[in-house]
C-alpha cells in the first residue's frame, strides 16, 4: 500500500526530528538512555568499522573525546533520513560524514555512512567547500 504524499511528508518530518534528537542526546549530551528511546534491535550497521547491534553504540560513545556532530544538510524520504555533517572527534582531523538512517516504528534500525577527510576550499581542485 502506497502512502499519500502528505503522509509521506509527515513521516519524513517525524523521522528527521527523531534522528536529530537521537543524535544530539546520544552524541552531544552523551545520554546513553537515548539508545533505548530512539534505536531498536535488530540494529543493522553498514559502517565498516562497527559491528551490528546497539552494544557497539553503548561502548563507543563514552570514550569519544571532543566529539561534535554538526549537520549542515538534512533530507528525508519515507523511512530514510540523510544527514551531511561536519564531525570532530571521530577521526584525528575533522571529517565530512553522510549518514543514512532507516527507521521503523519511530526507531533507528539501520545505518550507513560515508566518511571523508575535510579538504579546504583552497586545496580543492574546484575551489568549493566540501560541506
Amino acid at each position: 500500500m502506497t502512502q499519500h504524499p502528505a503522509a509521506q511528508d509527515d513521516q519524513a518530518k517525524r523521522n528527521t526530528e527523531i534522528v536529530l534528537t537521537a543524535m544530539r542526546e546520544l552524541f552531544a549530551e552523551k545520554d546513553l538512555t537515548a539508545i533505548d528511546r530512539y534505536w531498536a534491535e535488530p540494529y543493522v550497521q553498514h559502517s565498516p568499522q562497527m559491528p551490528n547491534g546497539l552494544d557497539t553504540l553503548r561502548n563507543v560513545v563514552p570514550g569519544l573525546e571532543g566529539f561534535s556532530w554538526e549537520p549542515q544538510r538534512v533530507a528525508a524520504q519515507g523511512d530514510l533520513v540523510f544527514t551531511h555533517s561536519i564531525v570532530r572527534g571521530w577521526a584525528p582531523n575533522p571529517v565530512a560524514i553522510v549518514d543514512i538512517f532507516r527507521l521503523e516504528n519511530g526507531r533507528i534500525v539501520e545505518h550507513w555512512d560515508v566518511v571523508q577527510d575535510i579538504v579546504t576550499a583552497e586545496a580543492s581542485a574546484n575551489g568549493n567547500a566540501m560541506v
